[in-house]
């Protein structure tokens, strides 16, 4: 399906936010997700079930010196 990430057009196979994470190899713990402009809270992303079109928004934090 196709999905706007990062604001590029991709298109993914996948059924939740959780798989979108997983897809890209991020540690979930270290992720701040966006949906069409809502955050969604991690304990959600296995719910929260992606569309096409839809607009999302990976935040990935690194550590650093």
């Amino acid at each position: 399906m196709e999905l706007h990430v990062n604001g590029e057009t991709v298109e993914l196979e996948a059924s939740t936010l959780a798989d979108i994470v997983k897809h890209y190899g991020l540690e979930k713990n270290l992720v701040v997700t966006e949906v069409n402009g809502e955050i969604i809270d991690r304990s959600n992303w296995e719910a929260t079930v992606v569309e096409p079109g839809m607009k999302i928004e990976l935040v990935h934090f690194v550590g650093g010196g």
